[in-house]
């Protein structure tokens, strides 16, 4: 399969959008109040399916890390990419302050995979196949990078006229 690499599966328009609001991320009454609303319900769906105490998590478009915070503090090792620079200096800003070991790098899925094959218990994939030009690239590189057996939890915006 030909996979596309960070610089061919970006759209830069949604890259420099998420750059201008990097710096309201963790305030919870921006435009990612619904992130913050419904963290807690993701975070008890993911441990319904599977104990996150010791699980290494990958999540995929961590942005400015709501997510990966929410796991680190049920034990889980984390790891965050996402492809927006300033949302990840917002994540590790803010994860300065809650100390919790969250490691976060800049990189696509899809380039990500080719060296952390088959690593992680859990990937996760949140509100971020809509913002890529191809969506079903990030879907085979989380595969790529679940452990056998793993679990991925994908979660994306409906973008047909019903949902408007």
């Amino acid at each position: 399969m030909n996979r596309k690499n960070m610089k061919t599966n970006v759209d830069p328009s949604e890259i420099n959008k998420f750059e201008a609001l990097a710096h309201r991320w963790w305030d919870p009454d921006s435009e990612f109040r619904p992130l913050h609303q419904i963290n807690p319900l993701r975070i008890k769906y993911i441990e319904s399916l599977i104990k996150l105490d010791g699980k290494h998590i990958l999540d995929v478009g961590c942005g400015g890390g709501i997510l990966a915070e929410g796991l680190a503090t049920k034990g889980a090792r984390v790891t965050g990419i996402d492809m927006a620079d300033k949302g990840l200096n917002v994540a590790k800003l803010h994860l300065h302050e809650s100390k919790l070991d969250i490691k976060y790098e800049k990189s696509s899925a899809e380039d990500f995979a080719i060296e952390h094959k088959s690593m992680f218990d859990i990937v996760t994939c949140m509100e971020m196949l809509e913002h890529v030009p191809d969506p079903s690239s990030v879907v085979h590189a989380c595969a790529d990078l679940v452990k056998p057996g793993g679990l991925v939890v994908f979660s994306t915006i409906s973008k047909t006229p019903k949902a408007f």
